[in-house]
């Protein structure tokens, strides 16, 4: 297989006209006129840049692009001019954005040394140069991300094996701080990058068994990671009966994953362990609650909830937070076959509580109960799950943002704050009790589905019944998880959730 492009990022004192790369971004909202050092670089142009805006071939909307050719007049040999739209509306989600439309093209243009002169603005109150620099490294490594780790031959060369980015900055001291930002978003952008990935490949290659390997693999990496792995014997033994139940019907057999990150020296006191928990199904076909033939094949990217928690266990450890955190991933294959559960079965999870089974393609929630619960016995509050839940909530919110619901207002509060500072938004949704009634069932304690109406509040709210006394949040990302074909930039897993559970669980 192909290795992913090597992305690297820093910050150097530098001017735009004579830093050496292969491709030079420089960034204009909307209607800005070259000024200062972006004047100099149109006359070195010969006005190319300004006669471009004239005729509206460049306007600064956001992320658009404008590319240009120096014939030799600066030292890069390549222009990209990139939008960063409505200067009233600036913010440092749409220079992340900048930054990723600048690596996309470098990508594109087979360009594997970039420049950026993006952050010379006012990109709001948060702006300070450390934030600056973690969302521009986090833009590049977004950006510059494909995955094609199954092309060969001709196909295989449509872009370099690395990009190196190099932010430029005219102070030194600017730099300085720029470079440590950039530190931490390189970081959450590897990170990302590693969750897209994962989640990408495909139900042959990643199954339960195997993202056990990669957490293992993981674990072995970073001191303060640790693994723990129970397979199907080993659930049965601890009645996990939710996540027995789902991957019945599969040759391949479910797995809980626990990571445990253990900080260097002494974890703060004052704090409980915190939980991040994601569902892994790793292809869903529905089970005998088959799923219609067409867009199946997309059912791979029902683990993302659980790349995200990879992704995330992976950034934490090279933050190193002084807080103990645990990541539980879930991990079953839901397939039809001669010993799948069925609609009718009454279900024993690991809480005791019994769930009647009216639908097997309501599946994640049964993968989630039994983590959930498990997490809460090990005495973890907050517990933030993280699930490709339900299609109910695409039609309620749409594909722009995750719904987030829970039992505690002021880790809501937290999640929205964490959700402005990485840009993956969030809008919360209800799961109050007038929802658990709709999940009660006449012959069990629960059941797996509600009625017509709120089917991701009902799922969170069937979710919340797991967590106990303890802080409970759920993200649903079945909205977001996922960029369609139609996209230009690498189609495929976005990995959402790894920054926003990174900054979260790392107070950063």
């Amino acid at each position: 297989m192909r290795k992913s492009i090597d992305v690297s990022v820093r910050a150097i004192k530098g001017d735009l006209l004579t830093v050496p790369s292969d491709l030079l971004a420089v960034g204009f909202f909307e209607n800005e006129k070259p000024a200062g050092r972006k004047q100099a670089l149109d006359k070195k142009l010969n006005g190319a840049i300004t006669s471009a805006m004239k005729l509206k071939d460049f306007t600064g909307k956001a992320s658009s692009t404008a590319l240009f050719y120096s014939d030799g007049a600066i030292r890069c040999p390549r222009v990209l001019l990139v939008g960063l739209g409505e200067k009233k509306k600036a913010s440092l989600d749409g220079l992340r954005r900048a930054a990723a439309a600048a690596a996309s093209a470098a990508v594109d243009l087979k360009a594997p040394s970039l420049s950026l002169w993006l952050h010379d603005g006012d990109f709001g109150e948060a702006a300070s140069p450390g934030e600056i620099g973690r969302v521009l490294a986090e833009g590049v490594y977004f950006g510059a991300y494909r995955y094609d780790e199954y092309l060969s031959g001709e196909q295989s060369n449509r872009r370099p094996d690395r990009i190196r980015a190099v932010v430029v900055d005219s102070s030194q001291s600017a730099a300085d701080k720029l470079a440590k930002g950039i530190r931490t978003g390189s970081i959450l952008g590897s990170a990302q990058s590693y969750a897209r990935t994962l989640a990408n490949r495909p139900a042959n290659v990643i199954t339960p068994a195997a993202i056990a390997a990669e957490a293992k693999k993981l674990a072995r990496a970073a001191a303060s990671l640790s693994c723990k792995v129970l397979d199907e014997k080993q659930l049965a033994a601890q009645k996990m009966g939710g996540i027995l139940a789902v991957g019945k019907g599969s040759v391949n057999a479910p797995r809980l994953i626990l990571l445990k990150y253990t900080p260097p020296g002494r974890a703060s006191s004052r704090s409980a362990p915190l939980a991040l928990v994601g569902k892994a199904v790793t292809f869903d076909s529905g089970g005998i609650s088959i799923k219609p033939g067409e867009g199946m094949q997309d059912m791979k990217f029902d683990k993302s909830g659980g790349m995200a928690v990879l992704g995330a266990m992976r950034a934490i450890a090279a933050l190193k937070p002084r807080r103990t955190i645990y990541g539980l991933i879930p991990s079953a294959e839901n397939m039809p076959g001669g010993n799948s559960y069925r609609p009718g079965d009454i279900v024993t999870t690991y809480s005791r509580k019994t769930v009647e089974i009216q639908n097997t393609d309501a599946e994640g929630r049964m993968l989630l109960c039994d983590a959930i619960a498990y997490a809460e016995k090990l005495g973890c509050s907050p517990i933030i799950d993280t699930a490709t839940l339900t299609g109910a909530c695409v039609i309620a919110i749409g594909t722009k943002r995750a719904g987030l619901m829970g039992n505690d207002e002021t880790l809501i509060e937290s999640l929205l704050a964490a959700s402005k500072k990485t840009g993956e938004r969030l809008w919360h949704l209800p799961c109050d009790e007038e929802y658990v009634e709709a999940m009660k069932s006449k012959i069990a304690d629960l059941k797996n589905i509600g009625g017509k109406w709120g089917g991701a509040c009902t799922a969170a709210a069937f979710l919340s019944r797991f967590a106990g006394k303890a802080k409970w949040a759920h993200l649903d990302i079945a909205g977001v998880g996922v960029w369609g074909a139609e996209e230009k930039d690498a189609p495929g897993s976005i990995g959402f959730g790894v920054r926003l559970l990174t900054v979260f669980a790392a107070g950063l």
